[in-house]
């Protein structure tokens, strides 16, 4: 308490000064303060246990640049590069594995819309522009399917479905969803690849009775579509490769629940 008391105090009076008021040597003072870590030290240290809390629920995915906007968000204060500093000294990082298997299929008769959203990948308000596409899970079943549809006011999934099966159905079941949730008042861009799930006649129809006007992207051009291939690539590093699951059930339930809830 008497060290503490001079540290405190040691810009008002002087340190030899207050030795001797509380009866202890100043090398007695000096030999702790060496043995105290410093402000700083005890601030990073507080801090990083919030950083090791926050990748450990990333599943250790996220890097310091998630790792900071999480720690903003939660109203804690510190800078960009401190935290990729300690994240550097105490081997944090975040993992990342990748796959990539073909989902689209453009190789057919059905009609294919003009790419009317042209990369512009930004709304004015919500149920103005969505974009769709279909990412896969693996699972020691085989292939589980993932149909999204995105809006790009909010860089939010807000319609999704999930099948063993590669098709119209699967993209009907997203839309229904998101269709029976938002009610579009009309004016609304729906924007997919050129896939066959896309372009045929079940679909088609289902977006015009909704007044939802189409638009797809150039052939194998996956750049036409990046804000909907990024969520994909986050969902996959960040959640899907560093799981194992045995059934599509057991993958449903953890999508679901990093969709909805994480």
């Amino acid at each position: 308490m008497k060290y503490r008391y001079i540290e405190k105090n040691r810009e008002r009076y002087p340190v030899k000064l207050m030795c001797r008021v509380f009866g202890i040597t100043c090398s007695a003072y000096y030999g702790w303060k060496r043995r105290q870590p410093s402000l700083r030290a005890q601030a990073n240290q507080a801090l990083i246990a919030h950083i090791r809390r926050i990748h450990k629920l990333s599943r250790k995915t996220y890097g310091s640049p998630r790792v900071y906007y999480a720690l903003k968000k939660q109203g804690i204060s510190c800078s960009r590069n401190r935290v990729a500093r300690l994240m550097r000294q105490n081997n944090l990082k975040g993992q990342r594995k990748y796959r990539k298997v073909r989902t689209t299929d453009s190789n057919h008769a059905l009609p294919v819309a003009e790419n009317v959203l042209n990369r512009e990948f930004s709304a004015e308000k919500p149920d103005q522009k969505w974009v769709a596409d279909i990412t896969y899970i693996p699972t020691d079943e085989g292939w589980l399917y993932l149909a999204g549809v995105l809006d790009l006011y909010s860089r939010k999934i807000v319609g999704w479905a999930m099948s063993h099966l590669i098709d119209a159905d699967l993209v009907e079941k997203g839309l229904r969803m998101v269709c029976y949730q938002r009610q579009p008042d009309g004016g609304l861009l729906h924007h997919s690849d050129r896939g066959s799930q896309y372009a045929c006649h079940q679909i088609r129809n289902l977006l015009a009775a909704n007044h939802t006007q189409v638009s797809m992207c150039r052939k194998a051009n996956c750049w036409d579509n990046a804000v909907m291939e990024s969520f994909w690539g986050t969902l996959k590093n960040e959640w899907v490769h560093h799981c194992k699951y045995k059934t599509r059930a057991e993958a449903k339930t953890d999508i679901f629940g990093y969709i909805e809830g994480f």
